[in-house]
Parts: structure tokens; C-alpha cells; sequence
């Protein structure tokens, strides 16, 4: 059973990483370095389409990963 849990926790690790990395950067020049954070924190900037896709299985996997790892934890102990 931990051997299950370990593989899914890498095969979960390895798409959240695919999911970080083709999503686009929230600060683009000069005027996002600026005003990037603030867009963020305040919700200005609402992702759509494929970012959107992007962010949400991102928060899936994040989750997911969170979970696996505190299961992974109890089997081992």
C-alpha cells in the first residue's frame, strides 16, 4: 500500500511541475513589475482559457499532493 501511495505522490509531483511550468507569467515588462502584485492581490486580472485550466489543475494537484503526502506519512510511521 505505501508503494501505491509513494508512486501516485511522484506521478502527482511530476504533472503539478508540468502544470507550474507551461503556465504564463503573471508579470509581463515593465508595467507588471510594477502593478503586477497589486492586479493579483486586488483580482483585477482574471485568468481564461488555458491559463485558467492551467491554474485550476494546478490547485487539484497541489491539493492532491498535500494529501498523499500526509497519507504517505501515516502508512510510514
Amino acid at each position: 500500500m505505501a508503494n501505491l501511495v509513494n508512486i501516485i505522490l511522484v506521478i502527482d509531483a511530476i504533472i503539478m511541475i508540468v502544470l507550474v511550468v507551461l503556465q504564463s507569467g503573471k508579470s509581463e515588462g515593465l508595467s507588471g513589475a510594477i502593478s503586477g502584485g497589486a492586479e493579483q492581490l486586488f483580482g483585477k486580472q482574471k485568468a481564461r482559457g488555458v491559463d485558467l485550466i492551467l491554474h485550476r489543475g494546478t490547485v487539484i494537484t497541489g491539493t492532491l499532493f498535500i494529501g498523499l503526502a500526509f497519507v504517505s506519512a501515516y502508512i510510514l510511521q
